[in-house]
């Protein structure tokens, strides 16, 4: 890691960790003022999933802007679009306007993840790339998670709470200011398209979607799935955060092993592991050191899967391709957080509470299908 530009990974990494502190404040923040005015938790649903479809709307069109404006100077216009929807939330109680500015701020996050994971791939050296990936996803991590702990420190103790998580946005602009534009340039940024990029991207597209999926999953409904394997209320509720404790703390180890022993047999490795962990789910609930140590043990493997989805984007693109690449990984997210968690809700009620743990062991299968696929093309190419 000799190499790495530390002034300008330092910046990116503090700026989109000031972000990921706004994003983390805002989820929670949304759903509790939803809940006071005592809309039904369908509609909370509804007005949280619109971020999503924000996300996935941008992102054809990223590449384009960079093009326009420069990286720098997009992202910091998706720093003033979050910050001034999220300030607009304060002045409206209307649900439906309110799904109209989640959707503009999902949009304006999908432009500085795409944007913000191309950059870090572009000035990570190769030989450490896995690291330094794995450092922006903790650090950005670690700022979503306080976010809610930031919510509840302040709770009530604000008369403009989302104005103030709109301030938390405009906050990362400094830093932002700090980076070296050029490190990322715009010249070649229109040729790239999508129809061009995405065939050389399959593994990468479904481990995004994977790792999307997992995500969303985890947080609304393992509390849901552990209370009904018998597992106490609080401990159910502290299931998604263990989860979260073995994504964030053991990614640096994996990139590192992603770095030592190649990326692509980690990142197949890691999905091999997943596909393991989720059938000992029901059984690991009737004892409490074995359902604690899956849960860490899937919280690490599914999100190195997302990390390394993320270094391969660098190591197979640069350029105009590496800005669309990182789109498509967005786009992926998008589609998967939308979609996922209705599809799962309406299988757990349908067949039964085990559809949880079903269909992330699919999707994940799907992830290994595509690793295999690339495997044997590259081996009839050769």
């Amino acid at each position: 890691m000799k190499n790495l530009p530390w002034r300008d990974f330092s910046a990116l990494v503090i700026s989109i960790g000031i972000v990921g502190l706004g994003l983390g404040a805002t989820m929670p923040l949304t759903a509790l003022a939803l809940d006071a005015r005592g809309t039904g938790t369908r509609v909370i649903g509804l007005v949280t999933a619109a971020s999503a479809l924000g996300i996935l709307g941008v992102a054809p069109f990223v590449t384009g802007w960079v093009a326009r404006f420069g990286p720098r100077r997009t992202m910091m216009g998706g720093v003033w679009v979050a910050a001034l929807v999220t300030a607009a939330m304060q002045l409206t109680e209307h649900v439906w306007l309110w799904c109209l500015l989640r959707i503009a701020f999902g949009a304006a996050l999908g432009v500085l993840f795409t944007i913000g994971e191309a950059w870090v791939n572009r000035i990570a050296p190769d030989a450490s790339r896995g690291r330094v990936v794995a450092l922006y996803t903790t650090s950005f991590t670690l700022f979503q998670l306080a976010g809610p702990a930031l919510v509840a420190l302040l709770d009530g103790r604000l008369a403009w709470p989302f104005a103030a998580c709109a301030a938390l946005f405009v906050a990362a602009l400094p830093g932002l200011a700090l980076l070296n534009g050029t490190r990322l340039p715009a010249e070649e940024e229109a040729h790239a398209r999508w129809q061009d990029v995405l065939p050389r991207m399959p593994m990468i597209a479904l481990g995004a979607a994977f790792f999307a999926l997992f995500d969303t999953l985890i947080l609304a409904l393992l509390p849901v799935y552990a209370m009904r394997q018998g597992i106490a209320t609080a401990l159910a509720l502290l299931s998604a955060t263990v989860v979260l404790v073995g994504d964030t703390a053991l990614q640096f180890a994996m990139g590192a092993l992603a770095d030592r022993f190649g990326r692509f047999k980690v990142h197949v490795g890691c999905g091999i592991a997943v596909c393991l962990l989720l059938p000992l789910l029901p059984l690991a609930a009737g004892t409490p050191w074995l359902w604690w140590t899956v849960l860490l043990a899937l919280g690490a493997a599914a999100g190195a899967i997302y990390m390394l989805a993320l270094v391969a984007c660098g190591e197979r693109f640069d350029g105009a391709a590496l800005t669309t690449a990182s789109a498509i990984v967005n786009a992926s997210w998008g589609i998967a957080s939308a979609a996922g968690p209705l599809a799962t809700g309406a299988l757990m009620q349908g067949i039964g509470i085990h559809a949880l743990p079903a269909v992330l062991f699919v999707v994940c299968a799907l992830f290994l299908g595509s690793a295999w696929w690339e495997w044997r093309t590259k081996r009839q190419e050769l």
